[in-house]
């Protein structure tokens, strides 16, 4: 099973969260509590672009293999069998 976001990001979210309810309870719903708010959707904002980010590098990594593999197909179609005597001769 792939997991969706690594123990670091948990990690961070986790203590971002966890910041952003003691704020609440220090400060209650005051000015500075959006500020807090602000501060927590910009973490949250950043790992969610840090995992898109990772599924399209995996996405492009799968792909590259793929077409790694049909050129590395193509150059052996290509190559002269060595087995044969098609290769050219010397002239005298």
């Amino acid at each position: 099973m792939h997991k969706h976001l690594d123990l670091g990001t948990q990690l961070t979210l986790a203590i971002t969260l966890g910041l952003f309810v003691i704020a609440l309870f220090e400060k209650g719903f005051t000015h500075d509590l959006l500020l807090e708010a602000g501060v927590f959707l910009v973490s949250v904002k950043l790992v969610t672009m840090s995992y898109k980010a990772n599924t399209n590098i995996s996405t492009l990594d799968s792909q590259l293999i793929t077409m790694t593999t049909s050129l590395q197909r193509i150059e052996q179609l290509l190559r002269p069998d060595p087995r044969s005597n098609s290769a050219p001769r010397a002239s005298s």
